[in-house]
């Protein structure tokens, strides 16, 4: 319940700035991946590594997140065997390599209906106003597996 109260205080008083410090994302994300480790039991493994210095370094309010949603709504379901999701943040002075990867619902479950791409569009359009000729994304998809790559100079 405090991981839910910390989100919801984050959502309502640090989302509405233009930066935010890259450590509170992360807070928010690690809260985030909690609440989705209780719905799912336990069962599914995600793993999140964080590399290189954090402190001190300021971020656009809720640029990672949708990747992470993302990867739980189209790739995890506690009734999949096998499911998995892997996200790093890995900075290198001001650089900062953001990577979430993760397996796919089988296409019978996962099917096109309901997949409006809105959220992938509006962080696109947002990185686009906040971070002109500042970041790089990639994004692959496999059979097996889905992963998107945001490199990314913050201040």
């Amino acid at each position: 319940m405090s991981k839910l109260s910390q989100m919801m205080r984050y959502m309502i008083y640090e989302s509405n700035h233009e930066r935010v410090q890259l450590n509170k994302e992360i807070e928010y994300m690690q809260n985030y991946i909690s609440l989705e480790k209780l719905r799912l039991n336990n069962e599914v493994p995600i793993n999140f590594t964080i590399e290189g210095q954090t402190e001190n370094v300021w971020i656009a309010p809720l640029i990672f997140i949708t990747f992470l949603e993302n990867a739980f709504k189209h790739g995890v379901t506690n009734k999949q065997s096998g499911a998995w999701v892997n996200l790093a943040i890995k900075m290198n002075g001001k650089q900062c390599t953001y990577t979430v990867e993760n397996s796919k619902l089988p296409a019978s479950t996962d099917s096109k209906e309901g997949k409006s791409g809105i959220g992938l569009r509006n962080v696109q359009r947002r990185l686009e106003l906040s971070y002109p000729d500042q970041y790089r994304l990639k994004t692959e998809d496999k059979p097996d597996r889905y992963s998107v790559q945001l490199d990314i100079t913050l201040s």
